[in-house]
């Protein structure tokens, strides 16, 4: 054997030495978990997971609000960050919408990014309007807002959020007219809601529950196949007459960018696992109304090439467009 071929060999076992080291002491230092939105459900998981993940694999988990343009501001960040693990994305189920509303995205949400796991999912949709608004059902509310000069308007997180796709799609199977009321975030969404800028929100159980049963909003109807144990009284939106609208609350999930060496993907899927399965951790997000979902990063990347064409169809019904 030659001296050049014995010197590449022997770096070639330096360096793959080296690789395994590296994967194999991950994390040695703080790890970032950007969320695409301001205070609102993504934000609660991400902070609960990160202060797990502290715990475990003593590094920080530090959480970093990135929010704008439904999430793709701060998806932007990760996909243009080294792979390495040490970036990382706490995301909703408007990732796998937005290709489908925004046609020049500064990446592609199945190419630029490696699936962790799922995190969490969300039943269904809660109908939710203002105490003071004359609608106790949702005939009544479709009834308002045919009324001549009604100017119903709804709000949601975002344009392409799936909060935007629950109500765009309410108004086409029922037949009415609202315009939709745009804002940064779940948390200003409800408080626009609250404050009466706007009339009607299909929000998530851990934004709503409370105010619902704090008496702050009317829970008019539910998009799940079945009704909300926490809100037994309150009908389906199929038992209350509106046909279509059989919508599940989504998703949250764990990324990193393209390309992150495999044996830092498992480390990161081992531990995502773990966290979801203290007790802890399952208690409080399931107090928010969430159903802890862990998955292999296969199973997460066949998740989002799935949803990615089911949104696909949603946004076709809705007619939905980036403003």
């Amino acid at each position: 054997m030659s001296g050049r071929v014995i010197v590449a060999l022997a770096a070639w076992a330096v360096l793959s030495a080296a690789a395994a080291a590296q994967a194999q002491e991950f994390p040695s230092r703080p790890v970032r978990m950007v969320v695409p939105f301001v205070v609102g459900t993504p934000d609660a998981i991400a902070r609960t997971l990160a202060a797990q993940l502290t715990g475990q694999v003593g590094q920080n988990v530090i959480v970093d609000n990135r929010a704008g343009a439904n999430g793709i501001i701060g998806a932007e960040v990760v996909a243009k960050s080294a792979p390495d693990g040490y970036t990382l994305l706490l995301t909703s189920a408007s990732f796998v919408v937005n290709p489908s509303i925004y046609r020049k995205l500064p990446f592609n949400p199945l190419r630029d990014f490696t699936p962790i796991s799922n995190v969490c999912t969300l039943e269904a949709f809660i109908l939710t309007v203002p105490p003071a608004l004359p609608a106790q059902t949702v005939k009544d509310l479709i009834a308002l807002a045919n009324k001549p000069g009604a100017k119903l308007a709804y709000a949601s997180p975002g344009i392409g959020n799936t909060i935007h796709i629950a109500g765009a799609l309410f108004s086409v199977r029922a037949g009415i007219n609202m315009v939709h009321v745009p804002y940064k975030g779940g948390g200003p969404a409800v408080g626009a809601l609250l404050g009466g800028e706007v009339q009607v929100m299909f929000a998530n159980p851990p934004l709503a529950l409370t105010l619902i049963q704090g008496g702050k909003l009317r829970a008019l109807g539910y998009t799940g196949t079945k009704r909300l144990a926490t809100l037994p009284n309150v009908p389906t939106m199929t038992e209350a007459g509106v046909q279509g609208m059989e919508l599940d609350g989504g998703w949250f999930g764990l990324l990193g960018p393209a390309k992150i060496p495999p044996k830092v993907v498992d480390k990161l899927n081992r531990e995502t696992r773990a966290a979801l399965e203290n007790p802890q951790v399952r208690e409080r997000l399931l107090a928010l109304g969430l159903e802890p979902a862990p998955t292999t990063s296969a199973q997460y990347k066949a998740l989002l090439e799935r949803e990615v064409k089911a949104y696909a169809e949603l946004v076709r019904i809705t007619g939905i467009k980036a403003d």
